[in-house]
């Protein structure tokens, strides 16, 4: 594929800075001018002081006002947008308590945090935009995608007037789910008049974005799609829910084959609601079937996918971090020409970045859709500035810190970011994913971080050990000393080598600071554990959790450290062997 390729610029010219000083400035002010009126911004005590420097000035022309913001507004985290948010959650939900709660008017859905890192989800509101988070036009045209996204939505939000009149229903959802029902105009109240339809580029009827059973929704994904000849690319959330339906087609193969052939809807869990709208669309294919039948089920040989789908060219999801542990079963799975495309760096609060280039997927370019400040991470605690996107350093690690259109006033990310330089196209900070924040794992000498834990996964993974395609971590104490315990899910058979790993698995975690050598020696730390659990255990995890806290499918993700203690007693069943 032919595209223009970006190479970022390590150093700002005059003539850049001021370009991003100009923008960064435009879009401050816009926001302020927006929101500055809203109920949190009138009344929260985080907002105070800038307030009554702001009283009495006109935001959009008075000069102070972007200076009074960057000296006055603190940083904010949930608790301070809680008892705000909480409203929502008020029964009856009255207009007249959050109509311009966080910006003007009211949310058009209400996604709530996958809680990765908390046993609550947190709940955040998003409101209407024009154009949400859109993309420039792509290098690459497809035709025909599989759309593996919900659609599905907890029990609305009604807002009712003070004479109990519904003026408003918010679904409350993924954040997934909301952006693509706002960026395609998708009102749950005209749900009905799509659900037997087949959307224009869509494989599968819009009802299978209603299926809220993780197993049956990819499998009726993947019975669309395996009946496509035509089919081009695929989208997920994240990259692992593709090879959770690669491996949901292995296990149920002459199910899905003989559903083609016959033209008849399998008997799938939890799909009666919408299995009228799904056979209806569903046709008889015997010569179909036989070609699937001649190429045989995945996993079994490299490139599958573009035997089945000769066509497929995109394979799109986020795949960065963490998620990138799943690359090389979806690279063996698509073959060498498939692209894969890693969407944004995106969470619950808000866009952070999109990617440079299409195919690198682990280089971003922070988003210009609302606006990101930057957190130093070479001072100590108390002595943190908040940096603006042109005194940043190539090389050095910050945390976002977002003011957004959705009402948030400079909210400090979770994430720790590298920047590595600067578009040269605007000036934007250019930069690579480094860890979660407060996804660490602590032990008595050290608090190991995500970055260290993948760097240790990426060290042990091989043909000759083990061919990790995800992971979780916990601090086993099972044994005196207690260490780092590693629970993998592996493809392929277990290396020659495997008997190593603990040992390739310390030498890793040492290379990553000197104190672990220490303790080792000492007698305080023991040698990474490693235990493999069964096939597909983290795609029932995802289930597994997304049923216990009712949420959909395509948000649920498997934290790097676990700590929750039933989510440890749970995986920890399903082990089948330790290295």
């Amino acid at each position: 594929m032919s595209t223009n390729t970006v190479h970022p610029t390590t150093t700002l010219t005059p003539e850049l800075e001021a370009v991003l000083k100009e923008d960064t400035d435009r879009r401050l002010r816009d926001l302020i001018a927006m929101n500055s009126k809203s109920r949190y911004a009138r009344s929260s005590s985080s907002l105070s002081d800038f307030r009554l420097a702001i009283e009495n000035t006109d935001v959009q022309t008075d000069e102070s006002v972007l200076a009074d913001f960057r000296r006055l507004v603190p940083l904010t985290d949930y608790e301070s947008y809680r008892p705000f948010f909480d409203k929502f959650n008020s029964r009856p939900c009255k207009l007249s308590e959050v109509e311009d709660m966080f910006a003007p008017g009211l949310p058009v859905y209400i996604p709530l945090s996958s809680a990765t890192t908390n046993r609550k989800s947190k709940q955040f509101v998003k409101y209407f935009r024009s154009q949400p988070y859109a993309h420039g036009p792509p290098p690459l045209r497809i035709k025909t995608t599989a759309f593996l996204f919900t659609f599905a939505y907890r029990d609305p939000v009604e807002v009712v007037t003070d004479s109990g009149e519904v003026t408003k229903r918010i679904p409350l959802c993924n954040q997934s789910s909301g952006v693509m029902r706002l960026q395609n105009n998708w009102s749950i109240e005209t749900d009905d008049t799509r659900m037997g339809s087949i959307l224009p580029g869509h494989v599968a009827p819009w009802a299978t974005g209603f299926i809220i059973h993780h197993r049956s929704f990819l499998l009726i994904h993947a019975l669309f799609a395996l009946a496509n000849t035509s089919l081009e690319g695929f989208a997920v959330t994240f990259l692992p829910y593709f090879i959770d339906m690669v491996h949901r087609i292995k296990e149920e193969w002459d199910v899905l084959v003989s559903g083609i052939r016959n033209g008849i809807i399998p008997d799938f869990d939890q799909i009666d609601h919408v299995r009228p709208y799904l056979q209806v669309h569903l046709r008889t294919d015997p010569q179909r079937a036989d070609e699937l039948q001649s190429i045989g089920p995945p996993l079994s040989y490299s490139g599958w996918a573009q035997r089945v789908w000769p066509n497929l060219k995109l394979l799109k999801g986020i795949c960065s971090g963490t998620f990138a542990a799943a690359l090389p079963q979806a690279r063996s799975v698509l073959g060498p020409n498939v692209i894969i495309h890693n969407t944004w760096y995106i969470c619950t609060e808000g866009l952070i970045g999109r990617t440079l280039n299409f195919e690198d997927t682990e280089t971003f370019v922070i988003a210009a859709n609302d606006l990101i400040e930057f957190l130093d991470m070479t001072e100590g605690e108390t002595n943190r500035k908040i940096l603006q996107a042109w005194e940043l350093q190539p090389g050095m690690f910050y945390q976002p810190v977002s003011t957004t259109y959705d009402g948030l006033w400079r909210y400090l990310i979770d994430d720790v970011i590298q920047v590595t330089g600067f578009d040269p196209r605007n000036g934007l900070p250019v930069f690579r994913y480094s860890r979660r924040k407060n996804l660490e794992l602590r032990l008595p000498h050290a608090m190991i971080t995500e970055a260290d834990l993948v760097s240790v996964i990426h060290a042990i993974s091989g043909e000759d050990t083990v061919q990790v395609h995800e992971f979780t971590t916990v601090v086993d104490d099972r044994k005196f000393p207690q260490t780092v315990g590693f629970f993998i899910g592996i493809t392929g058979d277990i290396g020659p080598n495997a008997k190593f790993a603990r040992q390739k698995a310390f030498a890793a975690l040492a290379a990553t600071s000197e104190e672990h050598q220490i303790a080792f020696d000492g007698g305080e730390l023991g040698l990474p554990t490693i235990r493999i659990v069964k096939p597909e255990t983290f795609a029932d995890y995802r289930r597994w959790r997304g049923e216990s806290m009712k949420f959909g499918v395509g948000q649920i993700k498997v934290p790097v450290v676990l700590s929750d203690s039933k989510a440890q007693e749970w995986i920890a069943e399903r082990v089948m062997m330790e290295l």
